[in-house]
């Protein structure tokens, strides 16, 4: 069945067009070679499920607030194969967080590894680190997100800027670097920004990974200092169009947009991960003047009714009435947690990538949504 927004999409009649010609040249339902209608379904869940259930097998400190926990597939089969940089998103304690895998992508994945850090207030990294034990089972996702290598459009020549656990994924990286062979051309250079020399999680790995591959990797570390623009380019050189992947803190964003924009590094040679909703919407430019973030409104959804704060995203307004749309990346990318605004206004922050269709049609990422007026939401 097509879509019913298909027709508003450029190119629409070419694409309908080869669909109808490649459904017309199939054999017949019942004809001889014809796969299993369950097949391709199959497949599908097979390499991206919905849903994994996972047993901690071990558990590693990496600082005094930092842990990696080692998760195998709870029937003892092989884990969907992942890209050195995604994330699965972990559930429990009725909702749900993205954490980045840190361990290496291989042909034949036996575990993840996600790397926790305790911080202030955290709800869900305080709850695993206080009492997630070896046995215990979770509930993740599949492997999701672009924040990976793509040496087809990001080249072999990298630098990732890295602040605190925002290392886990440029350790997939790294790791995956030092498993291919002598002749693989991608290099990576990590410069990785922590407040106390304690901090510093894989200390020990990176110095070996690099000290083992001279001519592929480099990792530099920034002590109790920001990664100002001068000590990006002291450390890195020129980086004369190379990928820059940053992913650590929120405040690090603009702060290492604004240092890259001021090296004269374009704005299309920089990946993030937004690593969750910004903590102070009201913040950002595009917050309508004169709106308290801290006033509430009314949200009406799914035959319920509740007050909640404007600054509050409209995804963990719903979590805490027992009302969980799908979720993943809380970060405004995926789009798994999209509604739909029956009446009253929302405001979007800057990390909702919306398409246009949304826009015109009403529907917003709730993870990154806040009700600025009462609004009546369809989940």
């Amino acid at each position: 069945m097509k879509h019913p927004l298909a027709e508003l999409y450029d190119g629409h009649d070419e694409i309908q067009a080869e669909i109808d010609r490649r459904f017309a040249s199939q054999p017949a339902p019942d004809a001889p070679g014809k796969p299993a209608a369950d097949a391709p379904a199959g497949t599908v869940e097979r390499h991206h499920p919905k849903r994994l259930r996972l047993v901690v097998g071990e558990i590693r400190a990496e600082t005094a607030d930092t842990r990696t926990y080692r998760l195998r597939r709870e029937d003892g089969q092989p884990l969907p194969p992942f890209l050195a940089g995604q994330y699965v998103n972990v559930f429990t304690d009725g909702t749900s967080r993205p954490y980045a895998i840190a361990s290496s992508p291989s042909w034949h994945v036996e575990y993840y590894e996600l790397t926790v850090r305790r911080v202030p207030k955290g709800r869900i990294s305080n709850l695993l680190i206080d009492t997630l034990a070896v046995g215990d089972r979770l509930t993740t996702t599949g492997p999701m997100g672009t924040f990976h290598h793509n040496p087809l459009f990001h080249g072999d020549d990298l630098v990732f800027l890295a602040g605190g656990s925002g290392v886990a994924p440029a350790m997939s990286m790294l790791r995956a670097i030092a498993e291919q062979g002598r002749d693989a051309a991608c290099r990576i250079h990590l410069v990785y920004g922590s407040r106390h020399a304690d901090d510093v999680i894989f200390r020990d790995e990176l110095a070996a990974i690099a000290a083992t591959h001279p001519d592929r990797v480099r990792v530099d570390h920034v002590i109790g200092g920001l990664l100002t623009a001068e000590t990006i380019n002291e450390l890195t050189g020129p980086l004369r169009g190379r990928m820059v992947y940053i992913c650590g803190p929120q405040a690090m964003y603009p702060y290492a947009l604004e240092q890259l924009t001021l090296l004269g590094h374009p704005r299309r040679r920089i990946r993030f991960e937004a690593n969750g909703a910004p903590a102070r919407p009201e913040a950002q430019p595009h917050w309508p003047a004169g709106a308290d973030g801290a006033e509430q409104v009314t949200v009406t959804a799914c035959g319920t009714r509740f007050r909640t704060p404007r600054n509050r995203p409209l995804l963990d307004a719903l979590e805490d009435q027992g009302i969980r749309p799908e979720a993943a990346c809380r970060s405004g990318e995926c789009g798994m947690c999209v509604v739909r605004v029956v009446s009253g206004e929302t405001h979007t922050a800057e990390e909702g990538r919306l398409r246009m269709a949304d826009e015109r049609f009403g529907y917003t990422h709730s993870c990154v949504a806040y009700p600025l007026t009462d609004v009546e939401i369809e989940v």
